[in-house]
């Protein structure tokens, strides 16, 4: 993981080609701004793409001009450079500036917000694929030219490919304990009576703050080590990548008890390799009752029905649960604004709810819909000897069902409704009373 003195913070310029149309430069401001960076000039151009240094030359003497004017030390890329273009651009900068393309930007921002085991883990994972290519360039390029250190990409280490490929294979060994662990865990919730609520979508839509909203309490976590978001409010400032764990917390839906969990954010342009990387983080999501997509509905309709689209081709790969879209953030637009929205989207979100986290607008109706799309609750009426046993129980039926009426007789007779999975248990322990009170 890089290393870099964060106690001061560090000018950037930011650079961006695209190969038609007009640069935006939006995202990636806001993700140098996520790593502790302060941007003070941005370079663009639409061209396709130079193979020696990704834009034009004259562009990136340009961007060197820059960089020299504002004292720069960082120079950001919101594109992918190969080693060979980031070899050039950098002969053309000062031998003390730093080239950072989006995904070298991206780990960066991980590591430094990498909490628990399960993160940091993923953390290494991601940035060894993203040196594994630039491994085999060297050795390729070393192998045909003869000479170590080829075209400026380092000394040429044939043993560094398979160190990088090995630890990649026990970091996948890890990453799968740790997610049989949580797994485990989140099969007990399940038994407990518990339904499992996830909520997906992209950073900035305001999950952290719908979180808020909707925790009743703060006693769970789906992590064993201590969640930075375990605090009296989970953060909901408007920040990229405020944590790469996942927080549960539970949450009462009408009857329903219900953990509800905020999964890390996706974003767009996230290359292959990088989203493997943080495929576990996801499965919160995929082993969910039912998933609330949030997305921020002040955003421009053809950008939300982009993060729609990919949203929906992340979460139907492996889910199998309900999606209900969630439109948050109402209280930034007006009422005509939201009705020409929920049209637009009307394919990709045929029956959204529409919400502000922040005000607490229609969080109600948004929980009627939880409660309405979550598994149905079965009907159940046990007949019991009345004895201590019974007693605990009664409690225990108390503790994990909605019970209706119990009638204390020459038996008990308990009436009440759960999940499947808790009636099938009570069920059970209504057995072992009988055969026991039959035997004695």
């Amino acid at each position: 993981m890089t290393e870099r003195d964060t106690t001061t913070t560090e000018r950037a310029v930011i650079a961006k080609r695209v190969d038609s149309g007009e640069a935006d430069t939006t995202e990636i401001v806001d993700l140098a701004h996520a790593a502790g960076y302060s941007p003070v000039e941005t370079v663009t151009q639409t061209r396709t793409e130079d193979p020696a240094f990704h834009m034009g030359e004259g562009k990136v003497e340009t961007l060197a001009t820059l960089v020299r004017q504002t004292d720069a030390k960082v120079v950001v890329f919101d594109n992918q450079l190969g080693p060979y273009q980031t070899f050039n651009v950098g002969n053309k900068l000062p031998e003390d500036v730093r080239i950072l393309d989006r995904f070298r930007l991206i780990l960066e921002i991980f590591g430094q917000r990498a909490q628990t085991k399960k993160a940091q883990l993923q953390v290494e994972l991601a940035e060894l694929r993203y040196e594994l290519p630039r491994a085999e360039a060297k050795a390729s390029l070393a192998k045909r030219d003869e000479r170590p250190g080829f075209m400026g990409l380092g000394e040429y280490d044939e043993s560094r490919e398979w160190d990088i490929k090995a630890r990649i294979a026990r970091i996948r060994d890890e990453l799968e304990t740790i997610e049989q662990t949580e797994q485990h865990r989140r099969e007990q919730r399940r038994e407990s009576g518990f339904d499992l609520v996830a909520m997906a979508g992209y950073t900035n839509a305001g999950k952290s703050t719908l979180l808020r909203q909707l925790a009743a309490d703060l006693d769970v976590d789906e992590n064993d080590d201590l969640h930075p978001d375990l605090d009296s409010t989970a953060e909901s400032e408007d920040r990229l990548f405020t944590t790469l764990g996942t927080t549960t917390r539970r949450a009462d839906i009408d009857a329903r008890d219900v953990l509800l969990t905020d999964t890390v954010g996706f974003i767009s342009d996230l290359p292959h390799w990088l989203v493997e990387s943080f495929k576990s983080t996801l499965d919160a999501v995929y082993r969910a009752d039912l998933v609330l997509l949030v997305v921020d509905v002040s955003e421009p309709v053809e950008e939300i029905r982009e993060k729609l689209v990919t949203s929906h081709d992340t979460l139907y790969e492996r889910n199998e649960a309900p999606i209900v879209t969630v439109l948050n953030k109402i209280d930034s637009v007006d009422e005509d604004e939201l009705a020409r929205k929920r049209e637009a989207l009307s394919a990709l979100a045929p029956d959204p709810v529409a919400v502000s986290a922040r005000t607490g607008e229609n969080l109600d109706h948004l929980r009627e819909r939880v409660h309405a799309e979550l598994p149905d609750f079965v009907q159940e009426r046990l007949v019991l000897p009345m004895n201590d046993e019974t007693m605990s129980v009664v409690s225990w039926i108390h503790d994990n069902a909605n019970v209706d009426s119990v009638d204390y007789g020459d038996q008990v007779v308990i009436e009440f409704e759960a999940r499947p999975a808790i009636v099938e248990q009570s069920r059970a322990k209504a057995s072992d009373l009988v055969e026991t009170e039959a035997s004695a």
